[in-house]
C-alpha cells in the first residue's frame, strides 16, 4: 500500500490524496485534483510515473524541496500506527486504512471529529487535557 499526498507551500496540511499502489492508474485521480490548482510548477521525489502527467519543464525533482511533503507524511506516522510497516496495528484492509488516513487529516484541517448521532451529525472538540472513556 502506498499513500500519495498532494501539499500546497502555502496552504497548512494534505489538501489531497489516494490510496494504492505506485502505478499510474492510482496517481491519476490525484493528479485530475492537483492539476486544477493550476501550479506554475509541481516538485516531486522524482517518481517514473510523473513525466506520463506533469508536463515538461513544470516538474522540479527535489529532495530538499520535498521536506514539506516528507514532514507531513512523518506526522501522518506519528499519529496513525496503521502506516508504519511493521506493528501490530498494520490492517490489511485498504478500507480501513483510507478511513483512517479520511479522520485523521479531517481533524488536522478541523481540530474537529465527526460524530454521526441518531441521523444527525453532530461533532466532538477535543480539548487538551479532555479524556475519553
Amino acid at each position: 500500500m502506498w499513500l500519495w499526498t498532494g501539499v500546497d507551500h502555502f496552504k497548512p496540511g494534505i489538501l489531497e490524496w489516494v490510496v494504492g499502489d505506485r502505478s499510474a492508474e492510482t496517481f491519476q485521480p490525484l493528479w485530475e485534483r492537483v492539476k486544477q490548482w493550476n501550479c506554475y510548477f509541481y516538485v516531486t521525489d522524482g517518481w517514473k510515473v510523473y513525466p506520463n502527467f506533469i508536463p515538461e519543464g513544470d516538474q522540479i525533482i527535489s529532495k530538499t524541496y520535498m521536506t514539506r511533503v516528507e514532514g507531513e507524511n512523518t506526522r501522518l506516522r506519528h499519529y496513525l500506527a496503521r502506516l508504519q510497516r511493521k506493528t501490530l496495528c498494520y490492517s490489511k484492509s485498504v478500507e480501513m486504512r483510507k478511513y483512517s488516513i479520511s479522520l485523521l487529516i479531517h481533524y488536522f484541517k478541523f481540530q474537529d471529529i465527526p460524530i454521526p448521532y441518531r441521523g444527525e451529525v453532530r461533532s466532538c472538540s477535543a480539548t487538551k487535557g479532555d479524556r475519553f472513556i
